[in-house]
């Protein structure tokens, strides 16, 4: 008896659970670069290019240690476009007595993976994705009953469970956040440690050319590809941000600099979401490095948080929330995206440089994607279901499972509360005050009227305004909406009067 095992483009982990009990001599691994998952958005160049190329080195891997692969290529004259055909394709030519997958990351090839058995006619094991903490199961057992699902209450239970910076019951050094700690503006440093970089091997440079051929016209540029596409490599990253970056993560972790998009971040997300890198081995290793007296613990706990709470719990949220989530619109936000979001060419110089890093780099930083394109677009009123396909698209690290949860929930608040306690809406001086994005910009963030004057002020003010009726009873928002109200109503007026003005020209 011979099984089909097929691992996906995000599942490049040797220890995936459909591979637990694999057969060397009689199951054949099934792998398939497809158009289909290529197409249904416009993925940025750098993406497709990363996970091919990682894929191919996987499939290599593979074969080195004695496993059997069958393997198509996007290019293949034989090449069906579809996971679907892909996998009867194989079982026509195999006859396998089974399939075997683990379980897919996102709602919509979950529902297809459901239909094989009766469109095949024969048997399919869908296994649980055990590189997660948490079940699907233990997260809705941990959600049942609560009022409101706290990210941070989740947290301190996977730290409990996980045992990470913990003296038994209790948080190393007597607090489970030190998030207070960690948000300083950065300054330009020309000694600061350089990330990592990959010169593209023989296999990536194929690829590259392959995907120039073929998506020409998607976001982004594959110029100076630098990621890492195999496991050593990936764990060459991890190793260098312990040792070079995580002493000093904590402190600037929100900050945002003109010409490093980089800072002290990670740059890790890449390789732990496609599977080269484990999660909670990332998380021991920073804990070792507080043991061992090489990094802070405000830097290691912020850095483990953003690991096994928000990543474990927009999993979580995902799959709790169901299919429909993607259509949530609580301000009912029917704004078009605007242009600039694909071209960075915009007055605004924080958007500018944050897009057009993106188009360089297939990534920003957590800070600059909540706090900037997203906050533009809450602020907007752009509608959130073109938001989350525009991240989706843009970051190579974006699968839909933690991307969504955290545009529609965090960014866009449009699911009105279910995953957030507020929405991230702010001024032009939190920029000015965690970035130097002004200081280069034509507006002025102190000013909220006239040519001159931040957009982001008006359009803060006007969206408080505009959905007062939906939010007044926030009390994370009493504070801002004392200020509105000590206002006079001729201020109130020119705000609002400039915010229309504003995004009557806005396309």
């Amino acid at each position: 008896m011979s099984r089909l095992i097929l691992i996906l483009g995000d599942q490049l982990a040797l220890d995936i659970s459909s591979m637990r009990d694999i057969d060397k001599e009689r199951d054949t691994i099934l792998m398939c670069e497809v158009m289909a998952e290529a197409t249904y958005v416009g993925h940025h160049k750098k993406k497709i290019a990363f996970i091919f190329s990682a894929m191919r080195h996987f499939a290599d891997e593979l074969r080195t240690d004695g496993y059997r692969v069958r393997y198509t290529r996007i290019d293949d004259h034989d090449n069906t476009g579809s996971f679907r055909a892909e996998v009867k394709r194989a079982v026509d030519d195999l006859t396998p007595s089974a399939i075997c997958v683990t379980e897919a990351g996102e709602w919509r090839v979950r529902l297809e993976m459901e239909k094989w058995a009766a469109c095949f006619d024969i048997h399919v094991e869908i296994r649980p994705d055990r590189r997660f903490l948490m079940s699907h199961d233990e997260f809705e057992s941990w959600a049942e009953g609560r009022k409101a699902l706290t990210m941070e209450y989740f947290y301190r239970n996977v730290r409990r469970m996980t045992g990470l910076l913990m003296n038994g019951e209790e948080p190393v050094g007597g607090r489970w956040n030190f998030d207070v700690e960690n948000r300083q503006p950065a300054k330009p440093d020309l000694f600061r440690p350089t990330h990592v970089r990959f010169t593209p091997d023989d296999t990536t440079t194929e690829v590259i050319e392959t995907i120039a051929r073929l998506f020409p016209d998607n976001f982004g540029t594959l110029e100076h590809f630098s990621f890492a596409v195999r496991r050593p490599d990936a764990d060459r990253v991890l190793q260098e941000f312990i040792a070079e970056f995580l002493p000093n993560f904590g402190a600037t972790q929100d900050a945002m600099l003109q010409d490093d998009p980089y800072l002290n971040h990670s740059l890790l997300s890449f390789y732990i979401n496609i599977g080269l890198l484990d999660a909670l081995t990332v998380c021991r290793a920073a804990e070792r490095a507080y043991l061992d007296g090489n990094a802070p613990l405000n830097a290691v706990e912020g850095f483990v948080r953003q690991i096994i709470g928000w990543r474990e719990y927009m999993r979580g949220i995902y799959w709790l929330a169901g299919p429909d989530y993607v259509d949530s619109n609580f301000f009912e936000n029917t704004r078009p995206l605007p242009s600039f979001y694909w071209s960075g060419k915009t007055g605004m110089n924080c958007l500018a440089t944050v897009i057009t890093e993106t188009i360089d780099n297939a990534y920003a930083h957590h800070i600059q994607r909540l706090m900037i394109t997203g906050n533009f677009a809450l602020l907007a009123g752009i509608d959130p279901k073109a938001v989350h396909r525009w991240y989706l698209e843009v970051y190579a690290d974006a699968y839909e499972w933690v991307e969504l949860p955290n545009v529609i929930g965090m960014s866009q608040f449009a699911d009105g509360g279910f995953l957030g306690t507020k929405p991230y809406a702010a001024s032009g001086n939190y920029i000015n005050r965690m970035s130097d994005y002004c200081t280069s910009c034509r507006y002025d963030p102190k000013l909220r009227i006239g040519e001159n004057a931040c957009p982001f002020n008006a359009l803060y003010w006007d969206f408080l305004a505009r959905n007062q009726t939906k939010l007044k009873s926030n009390r994370r928002l009493a504070k801002p909406y004392a200020t509105w109200a000590r206002m006079s109503e001729e201020t109130r007026h020119e705000i609002q009067k400039q915010a229309e003005n504003f995004l009557a020209n806005l396309s």
